[in-house]
């Protein structure tokens, strides 16, 4: 007897996302074997068997509810972290055979065998990369929801971490959420490896509506008005740093931080990690090896960072040279988070995503973290989970 399915979902994984952000390539499109050269490994299968994980957790504690029928890839794009989570072979279909080494067209590929088998949802693990390629297919046909394993991610499909995004599916398998239509965005990598931020809006597309567990995409806003402030934020730091010279002090990106630099006197890059010793560069646009290498050299460290506005991370987007070793290595309490009064304004929570639960836990453990704002100014600001 053919079982009774609850919903029926479409799942891929993009093997390859994420791969570049901890040596540094600040993305993944047109890189992959720099990245492998460079010793970077996939993190994407490893978070979407996360996220299932938890999801198969939460359905086997449900009294009475049918099972998914799912529509998936073979191999690593899918199929095997549906069965290391613990699913069904019975509920699984195979709609799209993989290749050993993936490319875009093979998402484009799968999503077409996906709207062929009338799927309820396309759940994904990727980046804004993959995210574009799904919605150039399925448009506003079906509604998306992705898994983040990019190195930056800007739209608004995406849950905040793996287990949060298992929580807003099993909320959409019981009909609870709206559905919203939102932005798919993405940034050239190839200007953003320059040093130049360029956002661009592709698609639109439809997720299911759940605040308080998917991100917003980014605000694709120019702060005006707010250089003073910045330059203020600068003074105040740098005071502090002038007091040990022996200081290994890491300058995360973002034009915020780039402020502290511009105030310093050094060429800070705009969107890379750079590390300072009394004032004087002792690394540029690091990767998580070279942080490393750098931390065992100097005992006193501190790590300067801004949430991205709009989505609030302070850690796990547009960051992943910042690992968690390096995180742990560095110690959260020497954590500098900084922003302007503006961009706090439209930022009301801040989020991390390590990729590290405990971590993560550590992390938010106070609830509210003292954000610097001005001169010897700060401001306590939701952190959730």
């Amino acid at each position: 007897m053919v079982p009774e399915y609850m919903k029926r979902i479409g799942f891929l994984i993009n093997p390859i996302a994420g791969m570049g952000g901890r040596v540094g390539l600040k993305g993944t499109d047109g890189v992959v074997e720099q990245a492998r050269a460079l010793g970077a490994r996939p993190v994407a299968p490893q978070r979407a068997t996360e996220a299932l994980r938890k999801l198969a957790q939460l359905l086997s504690g449900a009294s009475t509810v049918e099972p998914i029928r799912w529509l998936t890839c073979s191999g690593i794009m899918g199929e095997e972290a549906l069965r290391l989570a613990g699913f069904s072979a019975a509920d699984i279909e195979i709609t799209y055979t993989s290749p050993d080494q993936p490319t875009a067209e093979d998402t484009k590929s799968a999503v077409r065998s996906f709207l062929l088998g009338d799927v309820d949802l396309i759940f994904f693990c990727g980046g804004d990369g993959t995210a574009r390629d799904i919605c150039s297919i399925v448009g506003i046909k079906v509604q998306i929801l992705g898994i983040p394993s990019g190195v930056k991610m800007y739209s608004g499909v995406f849950g905040t971490n793996p287990v949060r995004t298992a929580e807003i599916v099993w909320a959409f398998l019981q009909d609870r959420l709206t559905t919203a239509q939102t932005e798919v965005l993405d940034l050239d990598e190839a200007r953003y490896r320059e040093g130049e931020w360029n956002v661009r809006l592709y698609h639109a597309a439809l997720t299911p509506y759940e605040p308080m567990r998917i991100q917003l995409a980014k605000a694709v806003i120019e702060e005006t008005g707010d250089a003073a402030v910045k330059d203020a934020i600068a003074v105040y730091l740098l005071e502090e740093f002038e007091r040990d010279k022996t200081e290994l002090v890491f300058l995360g990106p973002g034009s915020t931080v780039k402020s502290v630099g511009d105030r310093w006197g050094i060429d800070k890059t705009l969107l890379g990690i750079d590390a300072v010793v009394a004032g004087k560069f002792v690394g540029k646009d690091l990767n998580e090896s070279d942080i490393l290498h750098l931390l065992d050299e100097f005992e006193k460290r501190k790590l300067v960072l801004s949430p991205i506005g709009a989505q609030g991370f302070v850690l796990g987007r547009g960051n992943l040279q910042l690992s968690p070793g390096v995180i742990s290595a560095i110690g959260v309490d020497n954590i500098i988070v900084i922003a302007t009064p503006a961009k706090l304004a439209r930022t009301p929570e801040l989020h991390f995503d390590t990729g590290n639960a405990t971590l993560d836990d550590e992390l938010t453990r106070e609830r509210y973290l003292r954000v610097v704002v001005g001169y010897r100014r700060r401001r306590l600001v939701k952190v959730v989970i």
